[in-house]
């Protein structure tokens, strides 16, 4: 399976992080209702993304052979947004998820 991560400001905000683009290695795990994401992220591109904090989403885009494109769009909410600067290590977590196929969702509109 093939997947890419986003940061983003709000939905249809900036990106901050496009790990297809950026090279940007991650980690994800579900822990009950939450999401932490771990992302190896240099200094520089930190500081825009603490600055919004409180606005992002993050977004999953699993793409399997044969099947439709699977979206996941994580808020963030009140979830904590950490940064060690020593590792590098951005952390996020993330609320609430909604899960959808792009394909599927604008065909019931």
């Amino acid at each position: 399976m093939k997947e890419t991560l986003l940061v983003k400001h709000a939905v249809g905000g900036r990106t901050f992080i496009d790990s297809g683009k950026d090279g940007v290695s991650y980690q994800w795990k579900q822990a009950g209702e939450a999401t932490r994401f771990l992302l190896s992220v240099p200094p520089e591109h930190v500081q825009e993304i603490m600055k919004w904090k409180d606005e992002l989403n993050v977004f999953l885009f699993q793409e399997q052979e044969g099947k439709p494109i699977k979206k996941i769009w994580y808020y963030v909410k009140d979830g904590p947004i950490t940064y060690d600067a020593a590792s590098a290590q951005l952390t996020i977590v993330a609320q609430s998820k909604i899960e959808y196929i792009p394909d599927q969702f604008s065909a019931q509109l």
